[in-house]
């Protein structure tokens, strides 16, 4: 059968080892996983709770604040997967007065717009913020709602300053400071502010 191997018996004990160890850190990553698969399902379940709970926040003032700006109507937020609500779609149902509407494509420029800012003030009214920038989000309104916008931000400004980039004169009439860009000589921009006085 051949010649006896004399250091069989040390290259078991070197393979026997071996083993132990790899079986040692085999069971670490089983533990492991499991712990790591444990602390997933936890905060998965906390951040679902802690999401449904800001979004039902969000969809209740979302009532409130599309109700006011529009005078009446409904609106609606709502998840197209309540099994996976951190990866569901946010639907947006919004009716205005007089409407009844199933998606916001059949809602005007002007509806639309409104309607983003309604959602944008419910989120703020969870979590107001020291100052907020808006970006020309008035542009598609028309005068009656260039009103309803301006007394909202004249609402909430005790509370948060507005900064408001916009090209709206309604808009700009209700602003408490004004800061813009002119050219008194054509190629040479220059800087203007004003303070509009509260006595007026």
């Amino acid at each position: 059968i051949g010649p006896i191997n004399m250091a069989v018996s040390d290259e078991y004990e070197k393979e026997l080892a071996r083993y132990d160890f790899l079986c040692n850190q085999f069971e670490d990553l089983k533990t492991s996983e499991s712990i790591l698969n444990e602390t997933i399902e936890n905060l998965d379940g906390e951040a679902i709770g802690k999401y449904l709970k800001t979004f039902n926040l969000i969809n209740e003032n979302f009532k409130k604040t599309f109700f006011n700006f529009f005078d009446g109507g409904k609106a609606l937020l709502s998840l197209d997967d309540m099994d996976d609500p951190l990866g569901a779609l946010i639907n947006i149902n919004a009716s205005p007065p007089g409407k009844k509407t199933r998606s916001l494509r059949s809602l005007s420029a002007g509806e639309k717009a409104l309607t983003a800012i309604a959602l944008l003030f419910a989120i703020y009214l969870v979590k107001p913020s020291p100052f907020c920038i808006l970006d020309e989000v008035d542009a598609p309104l028309d005068d009656n709602n260039i009103n309803k916008f301006t007394s909202a931000l004249k609402s909430f400004s005790a509370k948060t300053q507005f900064i408001v980039v916009t090209h709206n004169k309604l808009t700009m009439e209700k602003a408490d400071y004004l800061y813009g860009i002119t050219q008194v000589e054509k190629g040479i921009s220059k800087l203007v502010s004003l303070e509009f006085s509260k006595d007026i």
